[in-house]
């Protein structure tokens, strides 16, 4: 039987050769937004993996909506500039396809890097106030950010547009926009953060309404045959936030305007919540979100073992895989599920040594993956 993980799959006009996404993971390597050298090997190692797609850390949509100083982002030509270095780099390799996540981090601006304890800064290291849906801080020891006015609705929709036309001229394939971790659109979402009496608050109707916005000027400024899709979290893991239910009526609603696919995350909205971490804690989110709306969903969270990814998939429970740490670990994970699974996957000419049937040190250091190469 062919593994259902290193089967096809369309978004709209983009064809993917397997079900594995590389994730948006944060380097916290940038400088004033823009990417560096760290990108320039990042992007093309993962972009080599295997995986058939790989999306762009969550890309700040402006300079206050970086969660460090150290962030990547994409609002302005310097940003842009860099990162198309980056890109005609990768390009040249012959990498696969990429996205970019869009975020704002809204009241999570203005910390420090995860080595550093992820700390606010202080006013001597240039902290700023964020914005919010309410002037709720993050823990005790940030302050509170500035609850969001008519205006900045606005001016925050504008500049996830702009971003997006960026990444167009980038030659971007993908744009996922970021509603889950506790980012801004995440905590419009949750009523443990919106606690807005207007609008744009209050029923679930009424906390969906600005990511929506966001969602549907996003999806006029993107080509109609390129795929648009939102990460979110199904759960606060919090007595009264954002829960399953909810989540099943914002992708239902998301759907509805355009967005082609979910990524499904959990958590993130308080440093403190109890999070149940164990192997796929998160896949019976996407199981349900997937049986109720028929969105293409992606799952994630302690996925490490190729049989288990590829049942996933063969199960219904998902549609695609997405690995963040696990390919920190396993810049190979791709190559090696594939050994596992049966499939012969294409690496890059000049690594096609490597492979097991031409390796006999593939049957030395996975011995339960691989079968005995047949030459040197």
């Amino acid at each position: 039987m062919p593994s259902p993980l290193f089967s096809p799959i369309r978004l709209r006009g983009l064809e993917l050769p397997n079900r594995v996404v590389v994730a948006p993971m944060s380097m916290y390597s940038a400088t004033d937004g823009c990417a560096g050298n760290w990108h320039l090997q990042h992007v093309a190692q993962f972009g080599l993996s295997g995986a058939g797609l790989f999306v762009i850390e969550a890309s700040a949509v402006s300079a206050e909506g970086r969660s460090s100083l150290r962030c990547l982002g994409l609002y302005d030509d310097a940003c842009e500039a860099a990162l198309a270095r980056v890109l005609e780099y990768s390009r040249s390799l012959g990498v696969c396809a990429i996205g970019i996540q869009l975020g704002h981090s809204g009241r999570k601006a203005g910390g420090r890097p995860p080595w550093e304890g992820r700390a606010p800064l202080t006013d001597a290291e240039g902290r700023w106030q964020g914005i919010a849906p309410s002037a709720i801080p993050l823990a005790a020891d940030w302050a509170a950010p500035r609850a969001m006015g008519p205006s900045d609705f606005q001016r925050v929709r504008d500049a996830f547009v702009a971003a997006t036309r960026r990444a167009l001229r980038l030659g971007i394939d993908l744009v996922e926009l970021h509603a889950a971790h506790g980012y801004l659109l995440h905590q419009f979402l949750s009523p443990l953060t919106n606690r807005r009496d207007d609008a744009y608050g209050g029923s679930l109707d009424a906390r969906m309404r600005f990511p929506l916005e966001v969602i549907a000027a996003v999806r006029d400024a993107w080509p109609s045959d390129r795929p648009l899709g939102m990460r979110i979290s199904a759960t606060d893991w919090l007595d009264g936030g954002f829960n399953p239910d909810e989540a099943v009526g914002f992708v239902r609603a998301a759907q509805a305007i355009g967005c082609d696919y979910v990524c499904v995350s959990t958590g993130g909205l308080d440093p403190a919540a109890p999070v149940p971490l164990r192997e796929g804690y998160q896949v019976p989110f996407a199981a349900r979100i997937r049986a109720d709306t028929g969105m293409v969903t992606r799952t994630a969270g302690l996925i490490v073992h190729a049989q288990h990814a590829d049942a996933i998939i063969a199960t219904g429970e998902a549609d695609q895989i997405v690995l963040a740490r696990t390919m920190i670990d396993d810049p190979r994970w791709v190559w090696h599920a594939a050994e596992a699974l049966g499939v012969d996957v294409a690496y890059p000419k000049p690594y096609e040594r490597a492979k097991a049937r031409m390796w006999p040190g593939a049957a030395l250091t996975r011995p339960h993956e691989t079968a005995a190469p047949s030459g040197a």
